[in-house]
């Protein structure tokens, strides 16, 4: 992630107002996060820092956090220390990924002392220490001792000491003599990876826009820099130590055009072209909140579905498999037709076998050249019984294929249910989601819904769409809500689409009695193939029709409807399109 040195010198630049509050409240939400309300002029604000190797950060949060009732060791020694203490200064050693909060507070002798707050956001290492006025731990929320780090140990009474630190330039105060003079002689040939190795605190994302820049988005060596590339990589630094200084910057955070967040940067992006969504915001605070709320409600929902992905995976192996059974019974059936006739020509010829005969040699009458036929028979049993045998046979095999004919069809429709909820998962975006999908299975028997008495939350509505030519578009969230909005929402004149031969949601293009113009219905089509399993492919095929032209076979599942008097419209899935489009 890019909370790199430089990104952190933009988060110290908005704490600055915060200087001069003072500390009114400390919790401890989890383990590795600290969040401390301090009172300004302008009012109170919350202060968040994390230490979580994967989410390590530290800035101003809108977001309420539940709290535990009992607060943590760590917790009641900050509100010793730090209870009622003034802020009173917030200071970033060049760009290391290091903020140190001073704080004026008062001992137990009712001194006034100096308290620091070292909040050290370095991945894995990350950390927040107490410092006493001397310099010396009073505590961490990690400790590390020698067992985890002999060259750094972070313990109460020893001497806080800087992690290691190399030989690297500030950008913000570096000449361009140096910058060249470093470039020359770095070991490192592709040119972002060279910037990494001469610059303090900058992440790859932000190397690898200098080097876009400089190269004009083609890719350049180090030591292959032509004079009028290296003018432009000056230039970008340059341009970037501008907007952090006067903090002018431009907070925005990457996805991809599936949704999920990737990165973020205090900079405008060029380097991923279309191939990346940007979503532009108006602080650093706002954005890491913005971004790591989101990733954890992401991860969160993906964790919360898990139970459901492998319930679905194992039902739709378990029933693939029946079906291939049940075929395969259904090919042996093919041959009952013999059965009968082995038995017609045993009763035909009765008066030439005996019993205890192991087989009989019997002439086919059915066939004009009357071929000879080798028909084998039970020595135990008569004549009689053998023929018997055999028409039972051929009345098992005919039993056998109306049953089976129907149970393979019931196993495909089921199949084709478990998919379409597969598919709702897939795409699923909130909590909401799953519980609704969890509550559909459970209506249909597949699962056992462990809610208690508590009420399910209510279903989120339809997804909202507006054309370009002012439509209304409304897409169903899963098979519950398709039924509702294809079978029970739309008017007769409203305009139904689905995908063809695939499984996705429902659409309705609300016309209000009017015809909508060719592009709503293209767009309307485009969106149901995104949210659709045929997302990825690069044409899909959508039927749509009038909504009173559709209908509900008897018995069937949720979200299985037939429907008459359509059209189909070849479209390319576009998740940009649906994306600007969504209400």
């Amino acid at each position: 992630m890019a909370l790199d040195g430089a990104f952190l010198h933009a988060v110290k630049r908005e704490l600055m107002p915060l200087i001069g509050g003072r500390v009114e409240k400390i919790h401890q939400p989890s383990r590795e996060e600290v969040i401390i309300s301090i009172r300004t002029r302008s009012g109170s604000k919350r202060l968040y820092i994390s230490a979580n190797a994967g989410s390590a950060r530290v800035h101003i949060t809108e977001n309420s956090v539940d709290n535990p009732q009992t607060p943590p060791m760590f917790c009641m020694l900050l509100r010793k220390r730090l209870g009622s203490g003034k802020l009173i200064d917030i200071r970033q050693d060049g760009l290391e990924r290091i903020l140190f909060l001073d704080f004026e507070c008062v001992n137990e002798l009712g001194d006034i002392v100096t308290i620091t707050l070292a909040c050290e956001i370095m991945g894995r290492c990350s950390n927040l220490i107490i410092i006493n006025s001397e310099g010396k731990v009073i505590d961490s929320i990690k400790r590390v001792d020698e067992e985890m780090s002999r060259e750094r140990m972070v313990l109460p009474g020893m001497k806080y000491t800087l992690p290691p630190r190399d030989d690297r330039l500030n950008f913000l105060t570096a000449e361009p003599d140096e910058i060249v003079s470093r470039l020359q002689s770095t070991e490192s040939k592709e040119l972002s990876k060279a910037l990494i190795r001469i610059f303090e605190g900058i992440s790859p994302i932000l190397a690898r826009e200098w080097a876009f820049f400089a190269g004009r988005g083609v890719h350049i060596e180090s030591d292959t820099i032509s004079s009028d590339q290296l003018d432009r990589l000056l230039f970008a630094v340059k341009r970037t130590r501008q907007q952090l200084e006067s903090g002018e910057c431009c907070f925005s955070a990457v996805s991809d055009k599936e949704g999920q967040l990737k990165d973020f940067s205090f900079i405008r992006l060029s380097q991923f072209g279309t191939l990346m969504y940007t979503k532009e915001l108006n602080s650093a605070s706002e954005l890491l909140d913005y971004f790591y709320s989101e990733r954890d409600r992401a991860a969160r929902t993906k964790q919360r579905a898990n139970d459901l992905f492998k319930l679905l995976m194992n039902l739709t192996d378990r029933t693939s498999r029946r079906i291939a059974a049940q075929r395969e019974e259904l090919a042996a059936c093919a041959d009952k037709e013999h059965a009968k006739l082995c038995g017609d020509l045993i009763s035909a010829n009765m008066y030439r076998i005996q019993k205890g005969d192991s087989s009989a040699t019997v002439e086919n009458f059915y066939d004009e050249a009357c071929p000879q036929v080798t028909i084998s028979l039970d020595v135990r049993k008569t004549p009689a019984q053998n023929a018997q045998h055999y028409y039972n046979e051929y009345k098992k095999s005919v039993t056998a294929e109306e049953k089976l004919a129907e149970q393979i069809k019931k196993g495909e429709e089921e199949l084709q249910y478990l998919e379409s909820v597969f598919d709702a998962l897939t795409r699923a975006s909130s909590e909401n989601d799953i519980i609704q999908l969890r509550l559909e299975l459970k209506e249909q028997g597949y699962v056992r819904y462990a809610g208690g008495k508590a009420k399910p939350p209510k279903a989120l509505p339809p997804m909202e769409y507006k054309s370009s030519d002012g439509f209304s578009i409304l897409v169903g969230r899963n098979n519950k809500q398709n039924d509702q909005l294809s079978l029970k929402f739309a008017e007769k004149t409203d305009i139904w689409l689905h995908t063809q031969l695939i499984t996705g949601s429902h659409v309705l293009i609300l016309t209000d009695g009017e015809n909508p113009p060719d592009r709503t219905i293209e767009e309307a089509a485009v969106i149901a193939a995104v949210n659709s399993s045929g997302r990825d492919s690069g044409l899909v095929p959508v039927d749509y029709c009038l909504a009173r032209y559709v209908k509900k076979p008897v018995g069937a599942k949720p979200g299985k409807v037939i429907f008459t008097n359509y059209k189909t419209a070849f479209v390319k899935p576009d998740t940009e399109l649906e994306q600007r489009l969504r209400v």
